[in-house]
């Protein structure tokens, strides 16, 4: 595992001062235009979604998406997009959330999910747990069980595993990189 942090570290890109001055943006987009690292990527977190015995990858909008699709691709599963409040036609579950500064909704199609389903959440970046914490809600309200939640990075000195481990109940929160 060392040489695979390795190379996801090595393609990894900070960007300083982005999007608002004293931030250091971690931009991920060296690493999706490698087709080894992106590869070795997909390989762990579909690793990740067959260890936890998932049915279905949720991928959350938007980077969530580019690395969920693959990876429940390589591991033979469904993916399910959640998305902003409003983007998704016919029947939805919405989830209402708060942000810094207001808050947000995510919102899953009714029929996508039902009680046979163990979810795996994939994003790319766990940073304050917000959206994470919402999509673990949303996917038990839609009667499926969550199998656990995989990302990229972790930003650890934003506490989202503090915040998201009670609402996963002991499913696991697995990072491939610790930032």
């Amino acid at each position: 595992m060392t040489d695979i942090r390795e190379l996801l570290l090595s393609r990894i890109r900070d960007v300083a001062d982005y999007p608002e001055p004293g931030v250091m943006f971690k931009d991920i987009t060296p690493l999706l235009a490698d087709p080894a690292a992106f590869t070795a990527l997909t390989d762990a977190l579909a690793e990740i979604a067959q260890r936890t015995g998932a049915t279905k990858v949720v991928g959350l909008e938007a980077r969530g998406f580019i690395l969920g699709a693959p990876v429940a691709v390589r591991a033979g599963l469904g993916f399910i997009p959640v998305r902003k409040a409003g983007k998704l036609p016919g029947a939805t579950l919405a989830q209402a959330y708060d942000l810094e500064y207001g808050s947000a909704e995510i919102e899953v199609h009714a029929e996508d999910l039902t009680a046979e389903d163990r979810v795996l959440v994939v994003d790319d970046v766990l940073a304050t747990g917000g959206t994470a914490e919402a999509s673990v809600q949303l996917i038990r309200r839609a009667g499926a069980e969550v199998a656990g939640l995989a990302v990229l990075m972790e930003l650890g000195f934003l506490s989202g595993r503090a915040r998201l481990e009670p609402a996963l109940n002991g499913a696991p929160l697995e990072a491939l990189l610790t930032v």
